[in-house]
């Protein structure tokens, strides 16, 4: 019996790549299933029973209530890198593979937008444009902004991403880029041409902060009205990580203050937001929706790891980027 494969709240797979749906459909029953993002775990292993394989976006959580009353569940395969929406504790003791894409397959796109994003900021290009459209050509000495070359960046983060994304600038643009990660030895900061900092002198010098961590249960509003408090005046805020390592309502007060000069964001606390979410009222705060890995080139790879997983799953064999692994020796449902 050809095994059901549901497709949960992730518009982008396959709405470029058709052939990743074919391809898809010849190992089993395929549905599209959107959920709200705050569907509880109890209502949503109803709406997901009979399904044993879940391809599923950054959203709704599957947490413990969900693994609780869902039944047979051989793979939950990421379509993305974060696996914060997923309690991996409880998939591994309900035996649930969980896998996600290859970290380097949305490094670029990522690095890519969070520089876009900056030079947006730093150009006002989205307010200039928007003066134009509104027939205010003549006000354009009102859209001054500043260089990037010089400045100091500020990463928060220096993994996959936040590493390309410091060698952008330092190569690029000839910026200093301070990088703070507990978890990256400061020879491997040097050797990828940045400097290492704790995250008190990042605060205070950088002229520019990116945020580029994993989230966890530590970090959680790390940026809070503490932290904003040490920043430089004029700090330039760009979050194309996880949403929740910002305190909204501190950035709110920071951005009232003009401690902050603008953010650029691609990840909220709440997604989607509402539209009259305070943060939409300041002309100098960029939101755009969750959209760092949307290129074509890193949905193609994207893509094709997912089906992979599936593909390796029902051919009873491990896949690639299983990020609990300790679940393989107790995960026999789809090892016959």
């Amino acid at each position: 019996m050809r095994p059901r494969i549901a497709i949960v709240n992730s518009s982008s797979f396959g709405r470029y790549f058709p052939e990743h749906l074919e391809r898809l459909s010849t190992l089993g029953e395929v549905r599209r299933l959107d959920f709200p993002p705050h569907i509880d775990g109890w209502a949503l292993a109803e709406a997901l029973r009979g399904f044993p394989i879940l391809i599923v976006s950054v959203t709704p959580r599957f947490g413990p209530e969900f693994f609780a009353h869902k039944d047979e569940t051989w793979l939950i395969a990421r379509h993305g890198i974060g696996v914060d929406n997923i309690h991996l504790p409880s998939a591994t003791a309900h035996g649930v593979l969980v896998t996600r894409v290859t970290p380097w397959m949305e490094r670029e796109a990522v690095a890519e937008l969070t520089v876009g994003l900056l030079l947006a900021l730093l150009r006002r290009i989205p307010e200039a444009a928007a003066a134009v459209r509104a027939g205010r050509w003549t006000e354009r000495a009102a859209f001054v902004g500043w260089e990037l070359r010089g400045k100091t960046v500020g990463l928060i983060g220096f993994g996959n991403i936040g590493s390309r994304v410091g060698e952008i600038l330092a190569q690029g643009f000839r910026a200093r880029v301070l990088a703070y990660d507990p978890n990256v030895p400061p020879e491997a900061i040097r050797a990828a041409g940045a400097e290492p900092a704790d995250l008190e002198t990042l605060l205070r010098e950088a002229d520019i902060l990116s945020l580029h961590a994993a989230l966890t249960e530590e970090n959680i509003r790390m940026l809070s009205g503490e932290a904003f408090a040490k920043m430089k005046p004029g700090v330039i805020l760009v979050n194309t990580a996880r949403g929740e390592l910002i305190d909204e309502a501190a950035l709110i007060a920071a951005l009232e203050e003009g401690r902050v000069a603008g953010a650029a964001l691609d990840v909220m606390t709440e997604e989607p937001i509402p539209a009259d979410h305070p943060l939409l009222r300041f002309p100098n705060v960029l939101i755009v929706p969750h959209i760092a890995a949307y290129t074509r080139e890193t949905l193609r790879r994207m893509g094709e790891k997912v089906i992979s997983d599936v593909e390796r799953v029902l051919r009873g064999e491990i896949p690639e980027e299983v990020v609990n692994p300790e679940v393989l020796p107790h995960a026999r449902a789809w090892r016959r």
